[in-house]
């Protein structure tokens, strides 16, 4: 019942979509990739935000309900029917009335099966369209063949760019870089290398200047376009995703001739995702990193990267937990992780069963057996930080969605209201 219920409404919904966007015609910008996304689609709408009537994805739901809500502007009604047919309501008055309708749309369009990307193309169009990066081994590749399945399913996203619509790619990534040739589109690339279009350089993190601690408040880094080179800012986060993350907006507002001054300030202190790299004070005035939002190996590495440039007076500890969705791949991918984890991190806890593997890695790659930990409870693993949040220790917190790994966030910062 529950099911047909669902499938009842998901189809009403999407014929609304459909209608209001014939209706309004907004312009939209749709983002795919295999990592990246949210951070990209955020950073996005905060530059165009500062120009334009937006609206943005609200969450990383599958395509199939998450872009039908973020046309309609309308919430999640779970499993609540009420909200479900006040939506539909909702949705039929966008259409009988006329609304102040948002002038762009910043949608995030992810694949979870074969045949995602095609459905959605079926009446989504773009004005722009940016792909991320797709790593080695991206994430929900679970039930794909391999990483050119994958590909070749979520760059259909570009067949819904209109002819005279931009395609924003990441230079950075060779998979990625490939698709230049995909249509006759305008093409923009960002990156660190020398042939992107809008191009980084000298990413340094930023520490607080008025403490002992060490304490990482942002990342600061130049951005080059034409000739000229300007420097950026943003606070409250680092990693090397941020920074993709605003090079994809800067290059959304070089597409449309934006003001860049006004677009990179906009970035600054904008609305950042929660459990992305974000520093948090901890217990004791011990250093949380949350990357709790969810884990792959490709953001995982990115992760460990970091924690061994972090300069602190501490330990670095990190709090592993499953990454899912990686069939085949599971153990191989954990091992690599664990092996990455003994070569950046003083101490290694594990949480889960498949995060077995990210502790034997570990230890194949030299990290003493004292210095893993293999847990499978929270409770286990808040016991092992008790007497690890000390001043000068840094502790990476990181695992995938169904880990729910930012509960442990929650028990072990210093401030756990603003959670």
């Amino acid at each position: 019942m529950k099911k047909t219920f669902k499938k009842i409404i998901t189809a009403i919904l999407q014929l609304e979509a459909r209608l209001v966007l014939k209706k309004y015609r907004p312009k939209i910008v749709a983002i795919t990739g295999s990592v990246g996304k949210t951070s990209t689609k955020d950073a996005v709408y905060a530059v165009l935000a500062r120009f334009y009537h937006v609206r943005k994805s609200d969450k990383s739901y599958n395509n199939e309900i998450s872009v039908p809500l973020t046309i309609l502007g309308i919430p999640n009604g779970w499993n609540d029917p009420l909200v479900w047919i006040a939506n539909i309501f909702h949705g039929l008055a966008l259409l009988v009335f006329s609304n102040q309708y948002p002038e762009w749309l910043v949608i995030e369009a992810g694949v979870d099966h074969p045949g995602d990307m095609k459905r959605l193309v079926s009446y989504l169009y773009a004005d722009i369209v940016i792909i991320t990066r797709f790593p080695d081994l991206p994430p929900h590749i679970e039930f794909f063949q391999s990483k050119d399945d994958l590909i070749a399913e979520k760059k259909l996203l570009i067949s819904a760019l209109k002819k005279d619509g931009t395609l924003i790619i990441n230079a950075d990534d060779e998979a990625v870089l490939a698709l230049k040739n995909e249509g006759s589109h305008r093409i923009f690339s960002y990156g660190f290398i020398d042939e992107a279009m809008v191009r980084a350089s000298d990413l340094q993190i930023l520490y607080a200047e008025d403490t002992l601690l060490k304490f990482p408040k942002g990342i600061q880094f130049r951005v080059d376009y034409l000739g000229a080179s300007m420097p950026a800012s943003i606070e409250g986060a680092f990693g090397i995703n941020h920074l993709y993350a605003a090079l994809g907006a800067v290059s959304v507002a070089t597409a449309l001739d934006l003001n860049i001054v006004e677009s990179l300030s906009a970035l600054y202190q904008y609305d950042l995702p929660p459990g992305r790299m974000r520093a948090i004070l901890g217990r004791q005035g011990a250093l949380i990193v949350d990357d709790t939002y969810n884990s792959s190996p490709t953001a995982c590495e990115a992760a460990l990267h970091i924690m061994k440039e972090l300069a602190i007076s501490g330990k670095k500890i990190a709090v592993l937990g499953d990454m899912l969705e990686l069939g085949k791949h599971t153990d191989e991918a954990h091992e690599t992780i664990g092996a990455m984890a003994a070569a950046s991190m003083d101490i290694l806890i594990t949480l889960g069963l498949r995060a077995n593997s990210i502790a034997l890695g570990a230890k194949k790659a030299g990290m003493a057996e004292d210095a893993i930990l293999e847990l499978h409870k929270q409770e286990e693993v808040l016991e092992a930080l008790r007497t690890l949040l000390v001043p000068g220790n840094a502790i990476l917190v990181k695992g995938s969605q169904n880990m729910r790994m930012e509960r442990i966030v929650e028990a072990i910062m210093e401030h756990p209201e603003d959670k």
